[in-house]
């Protein structure tokens, strides 16, 4: 039997990325993790980097603050440069609120590696508090009453900046482990409940 969720050590991730545009792939421009250890944020190993997107155009509709940053991006590292450093922290478990984009980010870039098993913060949120007016990150931290925490860990960053959301995605999941039936909650489950 696998160990409990809130006994291991998980990465948590989150891109920012540029979104659909015609001629061009999304593309993610900035990455956030942080690890859960035992049920517990652990602060000391929040980071996040920009992400090099060269003077290709944004969707629109592309939230964050990435038009202020396009020199920053022109000159970032890939995610290949930051290989070394993030192989560690993506060889753990990995948390996503709503996977779908950290998945398909880290298989266009990576695709001869296997991340996962993956934990998805919005699918585990939607089971746990049923009837919520809304699951999107931001209103779920405010509805949980979690926005001082992770303005506390996150100081000056918001909503849309990917270590901000990694440590807001993090947080739900801790909170979500202290609730009553689902602090028994074991990684293998997971494939059972989604």
């Amino acid at each position: 039997m696998s160990a409990l969720l809130a006994d291991i050590c998980l990465t948590v991730i989150d891109f920012e990325t540029t979104g659909p545009v015609p001629g061009y792939p999304n593309q993610p421009w900035q990455i956030g993790l942080v690890e859960v250890r035992a049920g517990e944020v652990v602060a000391e190993t929040i980071t996040g980097h920009w992400l090099q997107v060269g003077d290709r155009p944004f969707n629109r509709h592309a939230p964050g603050r990435h038009a202020q940053l396009r020199p920053l991006l022109r000159e970032a590292p890939t995610l290949h440069d930051l290989w070394t450093e993030l192989a560690p922290r993506l060889s753990l478990p990995l948390v996503a609120h709503n996977t779908a984009t950290e998945r398909s980010m880290l298989a266009a870039a990576f695709p001869l590696h296997r991340f996962g098993p993956w934990v998805d913060t919005l699918d585990l949120a939607r089971r746990a508090w049923p009837g919520l007016r809304s699951y999107a990150l931001e209103d779920l931290v405010l509805q949980l009453g979690l926005g001082g925490a992770v303005s506390g860990l996150c100081p000056g960053l918001a909503a849309h900046d990917a270590r901000y959301d990694a440590v807001a995605a993090a947080l739900v999941l801790c909170h979500l482990l202290q609730e009553a039936g689902w602090s028994e909650l074991r990684l293998d489950d997971l494939s059972r409940l989604m």
